[in-house]
């Protein structure tokens, strides 16, 4: 029988240390995730890149607190009055807004009630870029407004952590760099902790100050790579692009979970050799909090030319306290 994990509170505020030493899924039998451990300190934004069926998504359910049966621990910082600080935002793959609420409506929702909650999520939606557009219903918003809505509705609750599940995967591309422009601006001015998930290198060499790379079934982390550039950072930064081109010179099959060398000190990566996970099986994607289906279609209002992202037809109250809550 599986194992609970522990969630505990140290004085550490709004970092969390996590170890894993076995996730297992019984139908069908599955070893997810195996030996992973890692720290993420206060306001850090830590990205997570491996290939499908690592364990990404199954990882972030274990952050948040959703999923308990692994044998390990998480252990999160304090709030500011040495109160395990609970507020976790959350950023899916698919907007998931309530169809049946505006714009704004979808941002109070997760606000307690009182005076101000209105302003502060007028307040919010104004930081991404939609003022005007708080009495529009998702239904009338493009694909990218609607991630801007989830992304104001994350920050609504100042999450002390921010879990990210590959937010921009399905956009073009000059519309995902926009939004992650808004990401970044957001996160600078709030400095939640983040944890963002993502398939895309580039993409996690521009946002993040960390780099973690999974291996294959079981996850594991088989490198880490400090960032250490200035931020912001631009799309065609040419600092990223170098990083980049010689990480996967060095490591040419990282993004497939396995690594080709072996670190040195002093080098400006290091988390270690990949310990000899196998390859994927190709059984599906990570296990976890179920994928919003997605079948509204985008009727384009606004700039943003959106990637035809709908809504979630069922109720469910989104992003203030857990992943797929």
């Amino acid at each position: 029988m599986e194992a609970v994990g522990t969630h505990a509170q140290a004085a550490t505020d709004s970092g969390f240390r996590i170890r894993i030493e076995h996730k297992r899924f019984e139908h069908p039998p599955t070893l997810a995730l195996e030996g992973l451990e890692f720290t993420v300190e206060p306001g850090e934004f830590v990205a997570i890149v491996g290939p499908s069926g690592a364990g990404k998504t199954t990882l972030l359910n274990i952050v948040a607190g959703l999923d308990r049966s692994f044998e390990g621990e998480v252990v999160r910082g304090a709030g500011e009055n040495g109160t395990r600080n609970g507020r976790i935002g959350c950023v899916f793959q698919t907007p998931r807004l309530m169809p049946w609420l505006t714009a704004l409506e979808n941002v109070h929702l997760v606000l307690p009630p009182g005076t101000g909650a209105v302003e502060a999520a007028r307040e919010i939606l104004d930081e991404v870029g939609l003022a005007g557009f708080e009495g529009a219903y998702p239904g009338r918003l493009s694909g990218g407004m609607q991630r801007r809505v989830a992304l104001a509705r994350a920050f609504a609750v100042k999450p002390a952590l921010l879990l990210m599940d590959e937010p921009f995967s399905s956009l073009d591309e000059p519309l995902a760099w926009r939004l992650r422009g808004r990401l970044h601006e957001l996160w600078r001015r709030r400095r939640s902790t983040v944890l963002f998930v993502t398939h895309d290198l580039k993409e996690a060499l521009t946002l993040a100050d960390r780099v973690l790379f999974l291996s294959s079934r079981p996850g594991r982390i088989v490198w880490e790579q400090p960032v250490g550039l200035p931020h912001p950072r631009e799309r065609d930064d040419p600092e990223v692009e170098r990083l980049r081109a010689g990480l996967l010179a060095r490591h040419p099959e990282l993004l497939a979970g396995r690594t080709g060398g072996i670190p040195h000190a002093g080098e400006d990566s290091g988390a270690g050799e990949d310990s000899g996970a196998g390859e994927d099986s190709g059984t599906g994607e990570d296990s976890g909090a179920g994928e919003d289906s997605g079948t509204g279609q985008d009727s384009g209002t606004g700039e943003d030319s959106g990637a035809g992202e709908g809504t979630e037809a069922g109720r469910e109250k989104a992003g203030a306290s857990g992943w797929g809550a």
